[in-house]
């Protein structure tokens, strides 16, 4: 076993005996011709949904189906998971090319949080559901107890907002997307109906989109003194 994930280890509170479902949850996709994380991510974001759903369920017994979406959205979302990912400096073991590291890769939100839910799937494929569960509620323990109903995002309430006054629903459009596969950055024009547009950029389409919202939502509150 290697030093590094000795330390790993540690820090997780869990030891892999097939260390190359580890190595897979840690490595980035610009390492080309390697098992990158991305297939570790997808399942282990689904287990992560169903450990936090029951959670809730469990935690908030007079809590109502919105109110529990509502939290389990705070939980799962990449925000959450990309703290998780900082407070276990899970950064520091990831596996990629140095053109990723020397742009910030160690530390982007996305690729953090990814690489938080890759290794919940990881082992959740060595050691089943119940150890995978009990890594989410050790270290997600904090935020579940604390987690509050979500608030509504920029592009909920710049729908609200313009069909509130009769107008149509905004419109997103991709109009640039620049670099590799795996670090992608989206430009995003949001249109609302006789009320011109806003542009913004984002390391994901969703990003990009609330980011644009959030600029005409803020103009058009001001426009119309709100």
């Amino acid at each position: 076993m290697s030093s590094q994930y000795s330390e790993l280890y540690e820090i997780l509170g869990y030891s892999f005996k097939d260390e190359s479902l580890i190595r897979e949850a840690l490595t980035h996709p610009s390492l080309e011709g390697t098992p990158s994380y991305q297939r570790l991510e997808f399942i282990g974001d689904r287990v992560l949904g169903l450990a936090i759903a029951a959670w809730m369920f469990e935690l908030h017994p007079n809590a109502d189906e919105g109110g529990l979406a509502s939290r389990h959205t705070n939980l799962v979302r990449r925000e959450a998971c990309a703290k998780i990912a900082a407070d276990l400096n899970l950064g520091d073991f990831i596996h990629m090319a140095k053109s990723s590291e020397d742009t910030g890769g160690r530390k982007r939100e996305t690729i953090i949080a990814d690489v938080c839910e890759s290794v919940i799937g990881a082992i959740y494929l060595e050691a089943g559901y119940l150890e995978a569960e009990k890594f989410i509620r050790k270290f997600w323990h904090e935020m579940a107890h604390n987690v509050k109903v979500a608030k509504r995002d920029a592009k909920t309430r710049l729908q609200e907002l313009v069909q509130s006054r009769g107008k149509s629903t905004p419109v997103y459009t991709t109009i640039d997307k620049k670099g590799p596969d795996h670090q992608p950055t989206f430009t995003i024009v949001v249109s609302v109906q006789g009320e011109g547009e806003e542009t913004a950029k984002g390391f994901s389409k969703r990003d990009a989109e609330q980011l644009a919202a959030e600029k005409i939502l803020k103009r058009l509150k001001s426009e119309w003194k709100i």
